[in-house]
């Protein structure tokens, strides 16, 4: 079943639809060039301008997540077709800066990229056991100019951690601005962590509803074992969290739910139309309902139940009740990725899709639209 959904568009439909090998893949961040081992950790964003900002970490020292760890950008001003040199963000030296969480604040047009930061020396279990000489820390970092320049690194770490917290991941991949209802405004960022108590792992949001200028708490999952999350804002204002699954008796993503701006999360289960093999995922809303249109979400991730390989765009059409439409982007390894919409130079609708590939080697950008998605280019 798993098979027919990703070589087919629309189950039961005789076109077989282009192979994922006819895609633009443009490979934005190969490990080994520019003094870094390895890149890791997609997050992309369109700016209102229309700028594309490709964001990753670079690993000076290998695949791992501890150590020399930067945060980079490749810009691009042409809707994807060149891109600008690497750039620096976020360079501490020989600590971690890393888990990039962009979102474009709309109604300003500032963009803000959420990160934690821990030192070098520090891994992930000493982290996790309070052996560690510090812990993880989380910071705010802005553009005014889309991405030329960026603010130095603000810790917020106060205002949205706990302290009997010990591991924090700020998304990875990107953070959304709410559209609707009473909440309008409001900048949500998907984060997680795990509790020093019971070693719990949670998901949870931080939020700023004053543009960015301070950051707050949000809810954490009712449940334990999910962690990396993204948000997508449903029609009426709902949010739905999309959870990384350590639950492995059934290999697909977690999800909940909140009617209240991510404050608080409840109704959480295990969404089996989305397999995964244990690892991060995009989730992103393409359009909304508009007259005799359907709104759309996409979600991309791997596609498989134990390996990360089969790079898969999906569409829903009903907020994520049911997801019709699969097009497969990558067949071999593939891992992280992140989700933009934008337009291209005639000023046609995009989706960005930014994606680890290759055994982590590379991280990739491949533009598509809604019909490939669908499989109506096909026709």
């Amino acid at each position: 079943m798993l098979f027919s959904l990703l070589t087919w568009s629309v189950p039961g439909n005789a076109d077989e639809p282009p192979a994922a090998d006819a895609l633009t893949q443009t490979d934005l961040f190969i490990s080994g060039e520019q003094g870094y081992k390895t890149y890791r950790i997609p997050s992309i964003a369109a700016t209102n301008s229309g700028t594309l900002l490709a964001i990753c970490e670079g690993r000076r020292a290998g695949i791992g997540d501890a150590g020399d760890i930067d945060l980079l950008v490749r810009r691009s001003t042409d809707g994807g077709r060149t891109w600008l040199p690497i750039q620096t963000i976020w360079d501490d030296g020989a600590n971690t800066c890393g888990n990039p969480c962009v979102v474009v604040d709309d109604e300003t047009g500032k963009i803000w990229l959420l990160a934690t930061w821990n030192l070098g020396s520090d891994h992930e279990g000493q982290i996790i056991a309070q052996k560690s000489k510090d812990t993880r820390r989380v910071f705010v970092l802005s553009s005014d100019d889309d991405g030329v320049t960026w603010s130095k690194p603000r810790e917020i770490t106060e205002t949205t951690k706990k302290q009997d917290w010990t591991w924090y991941a700020t998304g990875p991949g990107a953070a959304i601005q709410l559209k609707q209802g009473p909440h309008k405004g409001r900048l949500v960022v998907p984060c997680d962590h795990i509790e020093a108590g019971t070693k719990g792992y949670y998901s949870h949001v931080i939020y700023s509803d004053d543009h960015g200028q301070t950051w707050q708490l949000g809810g954490r999952t009712p449940q334990p074992q999910v962690n990396e999350c993204e948000a997508v804002e449903l029609t009426g204002g709902r949010l739905m969290l999309c959870m990384r699954n350590y639950d492995r008796s059934l290999k697909a993503r977690q999800v909940a739910f909140s009617d209240d701006g991510g404050a608080t999360w409840s109704d959480q289960q295990i969404d089996e139309k989305l397999v995964e093999p244990r690892c991060q995922a995009a989730i992103h809303r393409l359009q909304w309902p508009s007259g005799d249109q359907p709104g759309v979400i996409l979600f991309l991730n791997p596609a498989h139940p134990d390996k990360r390989q089969a790079m898969t765009l999906r569409a829903s059409e009903d907020d994520g009740k049911t997801w019709p439409y699969a097009r497969l982007l990558e067949p071999g390894s593939a891992a992280y990725s992140s989700l933009c919409v934008f337009q291209d130079r005639s000023g046609k609708q995009k989706i960005g899709c930014f994606y680890e590939r290759d055994n982590y080697r590379r991280i990739t950008f491949a533009p598509v639209d809604l019909d490939w998605v669908k499989g109506t280019d096909a026709k």
